[in-house]
């Protein structure tokens, strides 16, 4: 049993919960939130969607032992919530359920929907709710309820959700923990998780957000640190170095503009957005962080670049030290679980340490005029797998 403290429905817990249960058994067997719905549990169907950090999940897919300090909504958790009773009404006024069992899943994704996308028009709202089937309504009432909703909100500001009151009722588990227990206590210095935030100038920083891809990496460029250094300045070299990306509009050497593309099989996802480079001249290092969104998937990404430079061999060659974490939000948010996505951005890494050398030399990086091929990245991972399983790495 592994003990863990979780926000469900805005109470704080502390409980002991197995390794292996899932999410959805530990709300309906433990917390006797029995609104959470079971289907396929595959993640396929979308009936136990709820919100983990204000983000729709499949709750058959994520277990409690992996979630410690995250906070929990479930559909009664939006009880109290104005959004959710505006769709509440919407669905009823439009027929949007005949058994309902899927109705718990396609209201929280309903949610989410009008507040990420005030503005979206049916085809955006069959995209959306792809992952959430129903098998009785055939979707026109349920989209027709969306769209409603959504009308009525086109000029709200876009957002993930808001922080949800407690509501009447209290779980049996719902026992109570002060906010100095359940705080964490912040290093000294912030880690690349921790420290992700929004990117524009001026912008006031972002709460961190939780479960990043993370990873460390270090490599050597056969170049003085001074030179390495004055190339980290550069965004236009830096970005020339990642495989996909290139800047938007010029740069001040501080805030950037760019686009990265990803292929992903048949599909291209170009996500746009803004940067913001703070270096630390003092300690040869520095900071890179940006966020950005797929118009086409409305998938957004935040993520952070932290560097150190170190000389080496006489100051004839620099040791590089690169933290990066990133977290994907949406339709390609598959993309950023498990140990495949953390080689893919391993391999990304190691691409800008080969494209970085290239660029001290005096060469042309690969990187330009290429998009991110993660598929490819993806299978290459998966070969250097097997190898090694059976024995031919």
């Amino acid at each position: 049993m592994i003990p863990i403290k979780l926000e469900v429905n805005g109470r704080p817990i502390e409980v002991r919960v197995e390794p292996r249960q899932h999410l959805a058994d530990f709300l309906r067997e433990e917390m006797l939130l029995t609104a959470t719905h079971l289907g396929c549990e595959h993640g396929v169907c979308g009936a136990c969607t709820v919100l983990i950090d204000g983000a729709p999940a499949r709750s058959c897919i994520a277990f409690p032992a992996m979630l410690d300090g995250a906070r929990i909504t479930t559909v009664e958790g939006l009880a109290d919530d104005a959004v959710a009773a505006e769709l509440r009404e919407a669905f009823m006024d439009e027929h949007g359920l005949q058994c309902g069992f899927c109705t718990p899943g396609m209201l929280v994704m309903a949610r989410d929907i009008v507040l990420r996308r005030p503005q979206a028009d049916e085809d955006v709202i069959r995209h959306e709710l792809a992952g959430n089937l129903c098998r009785c309504t055939g979707y026109v009432g349920i989209i027709r309820a969306i769209r409603k909703v959504a009308a009525g909100r086109a000029d709200a500001v876009v957002t993930r959700g808001t922080v949800l009151e407690p509501p009447a009722y209290a779980s049996p588990l719902a026992l109570p923990v002060s906010p100095a227990r359940v705080a964490v206590e912040a290093p000294l210095a912030p880690s690349p998780a921790a420290a992700m935030a929004g990117a524009g100038e001026g912008e006031a920083e972002a709460e961190p957000l939780r479960n990043p891809v993370e990873l460390s990496e270090s490599f050597e460029v056969p170049a003085p640190r001074a030179e390495v250094w004055a190339l980290f300045q550069s965004p236009e070299q830096v970005i020339a170095c990642l495989p996909g990306a290139r800047l938007t509009a010029p740069s001040d050497g501080r805030t950037l503009k760019a686009e990265m593309v990803v292929k992903l099989g048949p599909m291209q996802a170009a996500f746009g957005g803004a940067g913001r480079i703070t270096p630390d001249a003092a300690n040869w290092s520095g900071t890179i962080d940006g966020r950005g969104v797929d118009a086409r998937s409305a998938t957004q990404v935040r993520a952070r670049l932290g560097y150190r430079l170190a000389e080496i061999e006489a100051d004839a060659a620099t040791r590089v030290s690169v933290d990066v974490a990133y977290v994907l939000q949406g339709p390609l948010a598959q993309m950023s679980r498990g140990a495949i996505a953390r080689d893919v951005a391993a391999r990304l890494t190691q691409a800008f340490a080969a494209n970085l050398a290239a660029t001290v030399k005096g060469e042309t990086p690969a990187a330009q005029n290429a998009s991110l091929d993660a598929g490819a990245l993806a299978w290459s991972v998966i070969k250097g797998w097997l190898a090694r399983l059976f024995g031919r790495g």
